[in-house]
């Protein structure tokens, strides 16, 4: 196991989803974000199962900082009640896992 983590978090716009990448990236707070463009979600909200195009964003970070991209995630999004979820990256290319260590900044 490693102190990687996966990020995921969905936005109604492109235009909100890259506005969170980039201060993510930006800040230190991840190495790299993807955006994959108009993921269609099926949910309940208030009682009522709803459908939306939505865009994914896909946050590569470290365990350190995931306190600092959910607080970022939350002040920066549109939604009520955004989604965010961290996932362990149990293992990967040593290389890349370094490139995610160096990339975050500001470490706790």
């Amino acid at each position: 196991m490693t102190d990687k983590r996966i990020v995921l978090t969905t936005t109604s716009s492109q235009e909100e989803a890259a506005k969170i990448a980039r201060h993510l990236v930006d800040r230190g707070l991840a190495a790299c974000v993807n955006i994959v463009p108009q993921v269609i979600s099926v949910y309940r909200w208030k009682d009522k199962v709803e459908e939306s195009a939505e865009w994914l964003l896909i946050i590569k970070t470290t365990a350190g900082m995931f306190g600092q991209v959910r607080h970022a995630i939350v002040d920066l999004h549109s939604y009520e009640l955004p989604e965010c979820i961290c996932l362990t990256i149990e293992d990967g290319s040593p290389d890349y896992l370094q490139w995610i260590a160096e990339s975050v900044s500001a470490e706790e």
